[in-house]
């Protein structure tokens, strides 16, 4: 991947191959070995092989043979290519899948593998491969941890392998299935840089390789657990897809292919309906469930300017704390002895959609659902199964378990006017075993069954992807759900990290951004809620709060950045969004843009490395067009301790483009953890 050719003529085409041909070495095979779409072991690809298996140790090493393709241009400019390959000794057929969206330079690419045998086919590993050049040789890796997801971990690519890999039964905190390999120092304005993203919602692993003769590769694809994929005649697998990109100008370059293949190829939900402004209960009352603090919540809600009310954790019976009743989807009668329609109209009739939060992945050992069917655990028998987050997991691949699981949200869904999911996964998968096999790939795919089943029977109904934050957060899950929980940390300053490279892959409308309270639950520390509501307001915004409790002030505050948000909202969640480098490392400067507004959010995350700040350069705009500069937001608070402010801070200033990407525009100094907002209008 990289720039485009252009179109060849055959002659043309000849002249590439013998460009590419390499000689060989002395103390090495005597034939060349390319670095195919699927390395072979068995042609002497000694680095990591594309594909494993085995029958009973037999068939360990298998040489694939071109057997045919096909070449398609679909209506929207997309080319695809199907290379099969089989080896006939072995008696395995191969089938390599690639895609290319002409429109966002998004490649995807997909393999499976199929058994001609009577015999069974052990299958351990079948990744996707894609090339790199010979000067991608900085890897930028993302790790974490609940409330801290999506850490950057940079190093060099020189020799040997870089590889992370999740066992955790779901996308995971801890290793994010992507990451950007690119020349040495590269950024978000600067740099050849390749963005990998695998889609898939369990096990994974990827890894980036340096031949010994210099040849890179990245690798991804599911981890498969021993005899968790056994192949009978005539079955097949079907490996996760592989999406990559290319940038010349930086991780920018692939910010924008990313989300414009989003947009147009994944996501779900109608674009011309607005993403409406949440309030999630979760962090205002926990399990302190009481329908008419409920209501006052509600009408305070509705009065800043909430547009989707959504009922967490603590609706159903029994549920009180985190230890009894998960997998009991019955509404508690003693909480709600009306049941949830009164809320509900409430809730519509003023203006608002209802949401209800909902784990059904999961059940408590002490509910009645785990007293009734202790044999819908998902489990290896013989074993202690050990709790996470005082719940056990349900084995989705037990017909029965699935119905029940189906019919108890259907039936919610069918008797309430919800029209939103907030579906959670608290917990890891351990020891997950059906019919005494490990099972992770078989529980992912049972539960994208049931997403899609409920898609169907309810299309008007939205469902967020939630896995105690973004512990589930990938392109796969994304053809099921409509927003992520980007993380459960609702602190602003954590959030600025972990939202700007959620970005990378994710356009602004499915990030999940969140005001919290003043003082952060998961951190406990307080920010002001300016900073709180600038570092929302650039995703799917949406508050976290008792609105009955908080002050007036605060209220009136909440109020004022959900306006703000709806009134730049057509933009954030439609234009191309970017970051800027910065000299000074503690500076984060980022925004969106179409062709007549640009929004740009500078956030000081800790004290100034200068007295002064670096000027702002905006390297998109027009060099011989005129722009009008204003700042859209400057709380007072943020002002630091300049004796006088540049003076075009006190009035619009309108300036040529050219200033503003050459030169720069100066501006005032901010105290940690501050932010302002600047509006940049073509004249």
């Amino acid at each position: 991947m990289g720039e485009r050719l252009g179109v060849l003529n055959e002659e043309q085409k000849q002249q590439f191959a013998l460009m590419i041909e390499r000689g060989l070495m002395q103390a090495r095979i005597d034939e060349d070995v390319p670095l195919s779409l699927c390395p072979e072991l068995g042609r002497a690809n000694f680095g990591s092989p594309g594909i494993e298996a085995h029958r009973c140790g037999a068939n360990w090493a298998p040489q694939f043979h071109y057997d045919s393709h096909t070449f398609e241009v679909l209506s929207d400019g997309e080319q695809t290519v199907t290379i099969c390959c089989n080896d006939v000794v072995a008696q395995i057929s191969l089938i390599i899948s690639l895609s290319l969206d002409n429109a966002s330079n998004v490649l995807t690419k997909q393999i499976s593998v199929t058994n001609d045998a009577e015999s069974a086919l052990n299958l351990n590993k079948l990744v996707v491969t894609l090339p790199l050049p010979y000067h991608a040789n900085e890897v930028m890796a993302f790790h974490g941890r609940w409330s801290r997801e999506l850490q950057v971990v940079r190093q060099p690519l020189d020799h040997g392998q870089f590889l992370q890999e999740n066992r955790r039964g779901r996308t995971s905190h801890e290793y994010f299935p992507g990451c950007l390999i690119g020349e040495q120092r590269f950024s978000d304005e600067q740099g050849e840089v390749w963005g990998f993203h695998l889609g898939w919602s369990g096990n994974h692993s990827w890894k980036a390789e340096v031949k010994s003769d210099g040849r890179r590769l990245v690798q991804a694809g599911e981890l498969l657990m021993p005899g968790e994929v056994i192949l009978g005649e005539g079955q097949s697998y079907h490996s996760p897809k592989l999406f990559a990109t290319y940038s010349g100008s930086g991780i920018n370059g692939l910010r924008q292919h990313f989300h414009h293949f989003v947009r147009q190829k994944l996501i779900r939900f109608d674009s011309e309906k607005v993403r409406p402004v949440h309030l999630n209960t979760w962090e205002g009352i926990y399990f302190d469930h009481d329908p008419n603090y409920l209501s006052e919540m509600i009408t305070q809600a509705a009065n800043i300017g909430v547009e989707r009310f959504i009922i967490d954790d603590g609706w159903f019976k029994g549920r009180n704390n985190d230890k009894a009743a998960l997998g009991d989807w019955l509404v508690d009668e003693k909480k709600y002895p009306h049941g949830l329609t009164p809320l509900i109209e409430q809730v519509n009739a003023l203006g608002m959609e209802f949401g209800l939060w909902v784990e059904p992945e999961m059940f408590n050992p002490d509910s009645d659902l785990f007293r009734a069917h202790p044999d819908w655990l998902l489990s290896t028998e013989g074993y202690d199964t050990v709790t996470g987050r005082n719940q056990y997991v349900l084995n989705l691949q037990n017909p029965r378990c699935f119905d029940y699981l189906y019919e108890r949200l259907n039936s919610l869904l069918c008797e309430n006017n919800i029209g939103y999911l907030k579906w959670d996964m608290n917990r890891e998968i351990v020891q997950g075993s059906h019919l005494g096999r490990a099972c992770v790939h078989g529980q992912t795919q049972a539960l994208y069954r049931l997403l899609d089943k409920l898609n169907r029977a309810h299309s008007e109904v939205e469902i967020e992807s939630c896995s105690s934050g973004g512990g589930r957060m990938d392109y796969e899950i994304l053809r099921y759900t409509c927003r992520f929980w980007t993380s459960d940390c609702n602190d602003a300053l954590e959030r600025q990290t972990i939202q700007r490279h959620m970005s990378i892959f994710f356009p602004p409308e499915l990030m999940g951004a969140h005001i919290g309270p003043a003082k952060s639950h998961t951190t406990r520390r307080q920010h002001d809620i300016h900073f709180r509501g600038l570092t929302a307001l650039m995703g799917h915004m949406g508050v976290e709060l008792d609105a009955v409790a908080e002050s007036t002030e605060e209220k009136q505050a909440f109020q004022h950045y959900i306006e703000m948000h709806k009134r730049y909202r057509p933009l954030l969640h439609s234009g191309q969004s970017f970051y800027l480098d910065s000299q000074d490392k503690g500076r984060c400067a980022y925004g969106v843009y179409n062709a007549q507004e640009t929004l740009v959010v500078v956030a000081q995350l800790t004290m100034p490395e200068y007295m002064l700040m670096e000027p702002l350069k905006l390297g998109h705009l027009e060099a011989e067009n005129e722009y009008r500069v204003e700042i859209a937001h400057f709380p007072q608070s943020s002002a630091g301790l300049m004796k006088r402010q540049p003076d075009w801070t006190k009035q619009p200033l309108v300036v040529k483009g050219s200033g503003l990407k050459s030169i720069g525009l100066s501006l005032p100094i901010l105290d940690p953890e501050s932010a302002m907002l600047l509006s940049i209008t073509k004249v």
